[in-house]
């Protein structure tokens, strides 16, 4: 993995790397506000428990053709990779010594923007997926929670930090990205996997 054992952020059942500033301010700026007007940001519908309801969030989803993904009740075509997303990509691969053919972009546009608890725990993404998440923009809180045990993990993310989760973590923990009264700007969150069984 791309860092060392020692620097492993959960307690137990799992493996959570934090680089903070993977992209210094000026390129995550850049970064930002390219992806913020290029990307074909819409907005969903889900399945949650038999009724439709709409994402709090803009979402889309970037990959290689077959990297279809099937996520609470809606498939998800990849549309092509951009240029920038590709960039960063290739740079997430190198330090996470993995490969990726897909991302989830998600644009939190302010504090009422969330993701409630889940886990990437699809069977597509494999048993042990590496899931390397991208925050551009406001500082979020993200927040993790041990399914059996009441171990909680508060971690604030900030503009170009990367967070990795890996090993069993998806089995044993649940992840979240609350809603805030406090004023916060946008926020574009990349997650970039790999998909395993394609639709």
């Amino acid at each position: 993995m791309l860092l060392d054992k020692e620097q492993n952020l959960a307690p137990f059942d799992g493996e959570l790397f934090l680089i903070r500033c993977f992209y210094q301010q000026p390129e995550s700026d850049w970064l930002f506000a390219k992806l913020q007007s290029t990307l074909a940001w819409q907005e969903e519908d889900i399945l949650i428990y038999g009724k439709r309801c709409k994402v709090p969030r803009l979402m889309c989803w970037y990959g290689d053709p077959d990297a279809c993904y099937r996520y609470s009740g809606v498939d998800h075509q990849p549309l092509p990779w951009t240029d920038e997303l590709l960039v960063i990509k290739e740079k997430v691969q190198n330090d996470c010594h993995s490969s990726f053919n897909s991302v989830l972009a998600n644009l939190y546009r302010n504090g009422r923007d969330s993701m409630g608890y889940h886990a990437d725990d699809e069977e597509e993404l494999g048993q042990n997926p590496v899931i390397a998440s991208l925050s551009l923009g406001d500082e979020r809180l993200f927040k993790l929670h041990h399914k059996k045990r009441k171990q909680t993990l508060d971690i604030n993310l900030g503009h170009g930090d990367l967070l990795v989760m890996t090993g069993t973590l998806q089995h044993h923990w649940v992840h979240s990205l609350p809603k805030t009264t406090k004023l916060k700007g946008p926020r574009i969150n990349l997650t970039f996997r790999k998909i395993f069984n394609f639709l």
